[in-house]
């Protein structure tokens, strides 16, 4: 059940890097992208890798851990080396943790060990050997203020109803949430956004009150993925949500590219053809449609279309 809520939080570091090196409290005033993460030379991978091209460019390694993980320090430290390595350039690590329950006794956010010299009579005191001595910051999610993710970027305000929030709090926390977004994301950007919410909502909050916080959230009826959650329940219905999202971004695609090809060689579309465009849901028809019209076989758009 933890990879749903990982797999959000990855979603979230794609489209908003620098939202979460401020929460993590890494310089997030130069630029910065997301890079490949793959390490499969040594069968690993971390979870998201930021580049930032500060005076000393340097990597940002992001985990998120909503479960128990003993070797969760030995782990980070793996992936922070083996970056170094393939990189060639520092690297940060940070963990956020979820929920509680990831906040074992062994993640400390420190790995230290060393061996004492060694003497012909064995082990003595003075001075160490391999000594390794690797620190990470470890972000608890549930002990953040949530005044301080409300005034944060909005690629990290799906975290305030997780964060330091009281039961009676929370349906506010959730009202400032919508009110930002309302007023500062595109539409598209507001409903991904209150969807992530939604699924990493899931960690504290029962269904029921997840749905009715969330009720009348301008947008959510379109959202795929958070209606598959609600059909499916949360791991089975963000994958079906994300198949049916590509489905949607392909259709959208292919009625973008029709209508600019169109109108290359058939003229401007009228509101009429537009709206007959945009109600075909196929995006396999739209791509044949502009295929004819690249291919020459027809002279307008009644020609393309048939008859209303």
């Amino acid at each position: 059940m933890a990879k749903p809520f990982d797999a959000t939080s990855k979603h979230l570091v794609e489209a908003h890097p620098a939202d979460w090196l401020a929460l993590a409290g890494l310089p997030a005033n130069a630029p910065s992208h997301v890079i490949e993460s793959d390490l499969s030379s040594i069968t690993a991978a971390a979870d998201k890798v930021i580049r930032v091209d500060a005076p000393r460019p340097f990597l940002a390694h992001l985990e998120f851990q909503s479960g128990p993980d003993e070797r969760l320090d030995l782990r980070v430290f793996g992936y922070n080396a083996m970056l170094r390595v393939r990189h060639r350039m520092p690297v940060w690590s940070a963990v956020f943790l979820l929920h509680p329950r990831a906040a074992g006794p062994r993640v400390t956010g420190r790995l230290r060990d060393s061996l004492r010299r060694a003497s012909a009579s064995g082990l003595k005191a003075g001075g160490s050997q391999g000594l390794v001595d690797f620190r990470y910051q470890l972000v608890k999610v549930w002990e953040r203020p949530a005044e301080a993710i409300l005034a944060g970027g909005l690629g990290t305000l799906p975290l305030a109803p997780i964060s330091d929030v009281r039961g009676n709090e929370v349906a506010a926390v959730v009202q400032r949430v919508r009110q930002r977004l309302e007023n500062e994301a595109k539409p598209a950007e507001a409903i991904e956004l209150t969807t992530a919410m939604a699924i990493l909502m899931g960690l504290r909050y029962e269904s029921e009150q997840i749905e009715q916080l969330l009720k009348g959230v301008r947008g959510m009826e379109e959202s795929s993925t958070y209606r598959a959650i609600l059909e499916k329940g949360i791991e089975e219905g963000i994958e079906t949500g994300i198949q049916r999202g590509k489905e949607q971004g392909r259709v959208e695609e292919a009625r973008s590219t029709l209508l600019r090809v169109g109108g290359k060689f058939l003229g401007a579309p009228s509101s009429p053809v537009t709206s007959r465009i945009e109600g075909l849901s196929d995006w396999k028809r739209l791509e044949a449609l502009t295929d004819r019209v690249l291919e020459g076989g027809v002279s307008s758009w009644d020609e393309l279309l048939g008859p209303a």
